[in-house]
């Protein structure tokens, strides 16, 4: 009976293990798709990992400092090449809407942003319509005016 147990206990937990390590958000893979798009002559900042836990977090936020009169890039991806329902709000220091990814209900993957006023920015991305929670994006700037 003990060994029934204890055979039965293993497996769960080997099961359980497994369930959550393939629900994770690998988004790694979506990070080198992100650097692909970037567009010639913006130079790599920063990547971020896009992880809605399942659906848990409908919203994740990440901030930067951007510079007077610095172009921008963000570039999106994740497992659906129209990147149905990953939405990108890019906010000013005032929480103001400067930029989006989904326009008329269609769903960019890159944004691009000259910056109007040294501050920080913020990086909203939201799951609308989906039940993909994993993505990533790609931060990128270019000097030239």
């Amino acid at each position: 009976m003990r060994t029934a147990s204890k055979s039965l206990g293993a497996f769960l937990v080997l099961f359980f293990a497994g369930s959550v390590a393939f629900a994770q958000c690998e988004a790694d893979k979506f990070t080198i798709k992100c650097m692909e798009k970037l567009a010639t002559g913006y130079t790599f900042m920063k990547s971020y990992k896009i992880d809605g836990n399942g659906g848990s977090k409908p919203k994740v936020e990440y901030s930067y400092v951007f510079s007077k009169g610095t172009n921008y890039m963000v570039t999106l991806a994740n497992k659906d090449p129209e990147l149905k329902g990953m939405s990108l709000s890019l906010y000013d220091s005032s929480r103001r809407l400067v930029a989006s990814n989904k326009v008329d209900n269609k769903y960019f993957s890159a944004i691009g942003y000259t910056c109007g006023a040294t501050g920080i920015y913020y990086l909203t991305f939201t799951f609308d319509e989906t039940q993909d929670y994993c993505a990533a994006a790609v931060l990128g700037f270019n000097s030239k005016k």
